[in-house]
């Protein structure tokens, strides 16, 4: 297990570093946020400025217009994207696009990827991912899927609504999915665009994080028709394309929030360094020494579990153990990170004047979507007692 890199990516290591301080960080103060996230506009800008620097869609084939990185070359990347909250926004490697894009290179006919992925890579629209539903329908538990889609002729008509769907307001297409009824059904992904008759946005929700384009939104099919064309792989089987989706999309969520974590830290320290008390620097007292050196251990064994589970989907396996593993990890781990620099900071670590708060809250949020730490544990303790009982 070589993770040494080679000097192509250690320059494109280089380059996104200073793309992300030199150019995005000073778009952080720019007015185009709010609690809903970065507008399209500035997405779109900040998109442009990526694809002059030859950064943009680092994940995507390059037939598509990407750099087709491994995914220990996304790890290198992405990490270094996350140093600024807009960073993976501009690369175009933000969710829930990043993931979007590499089910549809996967799973999508060509056709389908010239229509909806061709534009995607390249920055020019967003999309959604509509899985998840509000109570009683499907969330962690996806055998509870309500959506349902009914064979008309050449067409689906889809029934449901979503909830949480992130960047569905103004996103040009979404992936769906809902319970095909009729011979060969069940759970099956589907492709429309979101102006089609029957999806309406019925709104946007109030959150925690606020660094997806779109937001969050709650959306409603109603009697929504959709081409049997247009069903993304094979009727039936939306569950396994899910995990398709999901295993990489979890670890991509994993190296881009490493970023932000380690741009808090740099800050706690900094602070640490300049700030005194009681006769000498916050730094030089014990209680904050200690929490410094929890910070630097929990960032070095989350990078270490980051690479490592890329290496295993670079090697072909299917890593869903493995992504299950490093999205707790990693995703408890680096919330201890930035609720230490929150402490570290003191008052200023509550306030807005440096990105530690945000990213405590953003963090914080992470450590559910993806699936929550319980749901993991639970499907990490199926499969160890069944490997168990093999043996």
């Amino acid at each position: 297990m070589d993770f040494s890199l080679p000097p192509e990516l250690l320059d494109l290591q280089q380059r996104t570093a200073t793309f992300v301080r030199t150019v995005v960080l000073p778009y952080e103060s720019d007015p185009g946020q709010d609690s809903h996230g970065p507008s399209d506009a500035l997405r779109l800008e900040l998109v442009g400025l990526a694809r002059q620097a030859g950064l943009l869609s680092p994940h995507v084939a390059p037939k598509w217009g990407g750099l087709g990185l491994s995914h220990l070359g996304r790890a290198v990347v992405f990490a270094q994207a996350g140093h600024s909250m807009l960073g993976p926004l501009a690369l175009n490697c933000a969710a829930p696009d990043e993931g979007n894009m590499h089910l549809l290179e996967e799973v999508a006919s060509e056709e389908q990827k010239q229509r909806w992925l061709k534009p995607l890579a390249s920055g020019e629209v967003r999309s959604c991912f509509c899985m998840t539903e509000p109570h009683p329908g499907a969330g962690s538990d996806p055998s509870l899927l309500a959506t349902t889609a009914e064979p008309d002729g050449d067409d689906y008509i889809v029934n449901g609504r979503k909830w949480l769907i992130t960047g569905a307001s103004g996103a040009a297409f979404a992936i769906v999915m809902a319970k095909a009824t009729g011979p060969g059904g069940g759970p099956t992904m589907f492709l429309t665009d979101m102006s089609a008759p029957g999806i309406h946005i019925v709104r946007s929700i109030d959150s925690i994080d606020s660094s997806f384009t779109g937001g969050h939104a709650e959306v409603e099919f109603r009697d929504c028709r959709i081409p049997v064309s247009h069903i993304l792989g094979e009727l039936g089987q939306g569950l396994r394309y899910a995990q398709v989706r999901l295993a990489p999309a979890r670890l991509t969520h994993c190296m881009r929030w490493l970023g932000v974590a380690r741009r808090a830290n740099e800050i706690a320290i900094d602070y640490a360094k300049r700030r005194q008390a009681f006769g000498k620097p916050l730094a030089e007292h014990e209680g904050i020494g200690f929490m410094l050196a929890d910070n630097e251990i929990d960032l070095h064994v989350c990078q270490l579990a980051i690479w490592h589970t890329a290496w295993t989907l670079d090697q072909g396996k299917q890593g869903r153990h493995e992504s299950s593993v490093a999205k707790v990890f990693v995703s408890e781990a680096l919330y201890r990170v930035a609720d230490r620099c929150v402490q570290i900071l003191g008052g200023l670590g509550v306030t807005g004047d440096t990105i530690v708060e945000r990213a405590f809250r953003e963090l914080r949020a992470f450590r559910i979507y993806d699936g929550p730490s319980e749901v993991h544990r639970w499907a990490i303790s199926r499969r160890v007692t069944r490997e168990e009982k093999a043996l």
